[in-house]
């Protein structure tokens, strides 16, 4: 490494101001941050510097997706052995499963990150971390056989329009993972929806409904058990089936203070009680499903974990975190239940209330105001 360093070294006034690679300071600037720590102070005035930067933040949360990276790679070749009732061994399943997800990584990331670099360079600005965690979102929260193409123009989408167009990283107002699967929802439905899109290159032996799916047409009686969708052995996007993965992720951001454990706390609340009230109120099979299961279905825990908690587009108070994560919960379960079209609704409910966060955090920040000034006795002149 002391080589590599000393290379860079070396190398770097050819990309400063006056340098005959200047216009590519900010490529340059990029890979030097991201190999090595960034050796910046500050210029002005008395500040204290965190050793966890932006980059390490990212790195923490690309960490604790690995668990469902992992998993949902192993899940993909098993959910295809099984359809064709072919029995196989653990590698085998992993390795399918690898030749699937791998190529919608490398594109997810190919696409995202020559678009920053792109907006990087024209506006003379560093290139932020951001997208190491965005371009493994994407990914997860896909079915394994979506076209790379669609997954290109949806990551495009996403970056530009979901992220860009705010500023960049730190200014978007909603998470652009999100925003990527809401714009291949709506742009190509068949791709992401039905029976033949969460099984790859699936077979007649079983139908390739998700959980939700099932429900959906009434088959509440084929829902697997609570046990199977925990741990995940079931048709669904890459990295959503496996609960279990999803809290080793969550454990991960927890200890290391990265993620927000009132958003997550609140988001499963607000989940399980409007699930309650769905049973007490039992008017069809759907509103029957124990709350309990709601929160196991789906994209709900990874939507709590990873989607929720995103620090840029999430309530900034403490109390406005709790409201804002229960009212996810609470609006996901309610689009599940009343929606016929769209049984998943953790993804519309979190970029609902990704343009909410700032009029919650404002209606927080009033009422601290006002009720600091109710507290200040103002003298009266006689």
């Amino acid at each position: 490494m002391k080589a590599l360093r000393n290379y860079l070294d070396k190398i770097k006034p050819l990309f400063e101001k006056g340098g005959k690679l200047e216009n590519l300071h900010s490529t340059f600037e990029a890979f030097e941050g991201f190999l090595f720590v960034p050796n910046k102070v500050t210029f002005k005035g008395s500040h204290i510097r965190d050793s966890v930067d932006m980059k390490r933040t990212m790195s923490v949360v690309v960490i604790a997706l690995i668990p469902a990276l992992l998993f949902g790679m192993w899940n993909v070749g098993f959910q295809h052995f099984l359809s064709i009732s072919e029995e196989t061994e653990l590698w085998t399943c992993f390795w399918f499963g690898f030749l699937k997800v791998f190529p919608i990584i490398v594109v997810s990331y190919v696409v995202g990150l020559g678009i920053e670099f792109l907006f990087a360079q024209i506006r003379g600005h560093e290139v932020n971390e951001g997208f190491l965690v965005t371009g493994m979102l994407i990914p997860l929260i896909l079915p394994p056989d979506i076209p790379l193409w669609m997954v290109a123009v949806a990551t495009a989408f996403a970056v530009v329009i979901g992220k860009e167009v705010f500023g960049g990283t730190g200014m978007n107002i909603l998470n652009p993972a999100l925003t990527a699967r809401a714009f291949l929802f709506f742009a190509y439905p068949q791709d992401m929806s039905g029976d033949k899109v969460w099984i790859s290159e699936k077979g007649d032996a079983i139908s390739g409904a998700t959980p939700l799916g099932d429900a959906l047409v009434d088959n509440i009686d084929k829902i697997p058990k609570m046990s199977d969708m925990f741990f995940g052995f079931i048709p669904g996007s890459i990295g959503e089936t496996s609960t279990l993965a999803i809290l080793i992720g969550a454990a991960i951001l927890l200890f290391t203070g990265i993620g927000s454990w009132r958003i997550m706390l609140s988001v499963f609340a607000g989940g399980f009680i409007m699930g309650l009230l769905f049973n007490l109120w039992g008017l069809n099979e759907y509103m029957k499903i124990p709350a309990q299961e709601h929160l196991i279905m789906g994209g709900f825990a990874f939507g709590a974990v990873f989607m929720a908690t995103d620090p840029v587009t999430a309530s900034q108070t403490n109390k406005g975190k709790y409201i804002y994560g229960f009212l996810i919960g609470l609006i996901a379960i309610l689009v599940r239940v009343f929606n016929p079209a769209y049984p998943e609704g953790m993804m519309l409910a979190i970029l609902l209330m990704n343009v909410f966060a700032p009029l919650i955090d404002h209606y927080v920040i009033e009422a601290n105001i006002k009720r600091r000034l109710k507290r200040i006795k103002i003298p009266v002149k006689n």
